[in-house]
């Protein structure tokens, strides 16, 4: 799959946003980072992405809660969560939310790259 789409990252914790963002650009990707899910909101009539990767666990509106707001909007975009809490639970509520895969931190990019492709992939 050619490597041109649009990433969002929404990560609270900046070092770890801006690794991300930089290691999907080095890759071939297109992608912005975003403090808040907050944040991310306020620009989504000036950005078209292609997958939202999103922390879970972030201050104000959690990951699993920007899901929710965006499926209200009628938002198809596909959306990878990751998390650095061991939370049993996590793998059934990003299921139910229709999360395209749940990812625990630390992960492999390959493994990232991998839940983005299929993502988009089941979204054409």
């Amino acid at each position: 799959m050619p490597r041109d789409l649009e990433i969002a990252v929404v990560d609270d914790d900046q070092s770890f946003r801006i690794a991300l963002v930089e290691s999907l650009s080095s890759l071939g990707f297109e992608a912005d980072g975003y403090g808040c899910a907050e944040d991310y909101i306020g620009t989504m009539g000036n950005n078209s992405f292609d997958c939202i990767v999103t922390d879970i666990h972030m201050p104000g509106m959690s990951g699993l809660e920007l899901m929710k707001h965006l499926a209200t909007r009628g938002s198809i975009i596909p959306v990878v969560l990751i998390t650095a809490r061991p939370d049993k639970n996590l793998e059934a509520k990003a299921v139910a939310a229709g999360a395209a895969c749940l990812l625990r931190k630390p992960f492999e990019i390959d493994d990232l790259i991998e839940c983005i492709e299929g993502a988009v992939i089941d979204q054409r």
